[in-house]
C-alpha cells in the first residue's frame, strides 16, 4: 500500500510541476523519506527528478532556450556533484532538518524574489546555477528559487518549462553520477527511482494540455501550502526519529 501511494503521489506531482514548473521533489519527497528513509529517499527523488524533467523537455521540445540552459548548467553542474558528496558525509538526521528548514524558508524567499521584478541576463543565470546547484546537490528541490530567475530572464508559458527543465536536468544527471559513484545509488535504489519518476512522467504529460488554459497564480499559493506541510513533516521526521 506505502508503494502504492507513492505512485499516487507521484502522478499528482508530476500534473502539478507541468503546469507551474516546480513542485514534484517537494511533493514527493517526504513519501519516499516515509516509506524508504531519508538516505534512501534522496538518491531515489534524484533518478525520479531525471526523468520528470526529461517529460518536460519531451513535452515543450522546440521552446527550450538552449543559450540560457547552456549558461545555467556550465556552473550548476559540477556544483550539483559538489553538494551532493557534501550530503553523503551527513548523518540522516541532519539531512531531515536541512531539507525541512529550506522548504519552510523557499515560501518567503520565493515571495520576495517576486516582489522584486528584475531582469537577469545569461551572467545572471550561470551565477544563480552554481549557487542553486550546491544547494541542489544536498536539498531535494530548490525549484521555488530557479523558477523565479527563469521568468525573470523573460521566458513564459512552454518555454519556461522546457527551459527550466532542460536546465535542471543536467544538475539532478550531476547528482545521480555522483550519488552512483559514492555507492549511495545503488540498483535497487536505482530501480525505485525510476519507477516514482515514471509516475512523475505521466502527470507532466496530463500536464500540458492545461498549461496554456490555466492561470497558475492559484498553483503557487498550493506550492506554498505543500512546501510548509513538506518541510514540517521532514523537522517532525527529524524530531521523532
Amino acid at each position: 500500500m506505502g508503494f502504492v501511494f507513492v505512485l499516487i503521489v507521484g502522478l499528482l506531482a508530476g500534473t502539478i510541476s507541468g503546469i507551474v514548473g516546480t513542485g514534484s521533489s517537494i511533493m514527493l519527497m517526504p513519501v519516499l523519506v516515509w516509506q524508504y528513509g531519508p538516505k534512501q529517499a534522496v538518491p531515489i527523488m534524484a533518478v525520479a527528478a531525471v526523468m520528470a524533467n526529461l517529460s518536460r523537455i519531451l513535452a515543450w521540445w522546440r521552446e527550450v532556450d538552449w543559450r540560457a540552459c547552456a549558461a545555467w548548467s556550465v556552473t550548476g553542474i559540477p556544483a550539483a556533484a559538489l553538494g551532493a558528496r557534501t550530503l553523503l558525509v551527513l548523518p540522516s538526521r541532519a539531512v531531515d532538518i536541512a531539507i525541512g528548514v529550506f522548504l519552510i524558508a523557499m515560501v518567503p524567499m520565493r515571495h520576495w524574489l517576486a516582489r522584486h521584478r528584475l531582469q537577469i541576463s545569461l551572467w545572471h543565470l550561470a551565477l544563480g546555477g552554481a549557487l542553486i546547484g550546491y544547494l541542489t546537490g544536498i536539498v531535494v528541490s530548490t525549484g521555488p528559487l530557479s523558477v523565479p530567475l527563469f521568468l525573470f530572464y523573460g521566458l513564459t508559458k512552454g518555454a519556461f518549462l522546457a527551459t527550466e527543465a532542460a536546465a535542471s536536468l543536467g544538475l539532478y544527471l550531476s547528482k545521480s553520477v555522483t550519488f552512483q559513484h559514492f555507492g549511495a545509488l545503488t540498483p535497487e535504489v536505482a530501480l525505485k527511482g525510476l519507477i516514482a519518476g515514471a509516475s512523475l512522467m505521466s502527470g507532466a504529460f496530463i500536464a500540458k494540455r492545461f498549461v496554456l488554459r490555466l492561470e497558475p497564480d492559484a498553483f503557487r499559493l498550493v506550492m506554498d501550502a505543500i512546501m510548509l506541510a513538506a518541510g514540517i513533516s521532514m523537522l517532525w521526521n527529524a524530531a521523532y526519529s
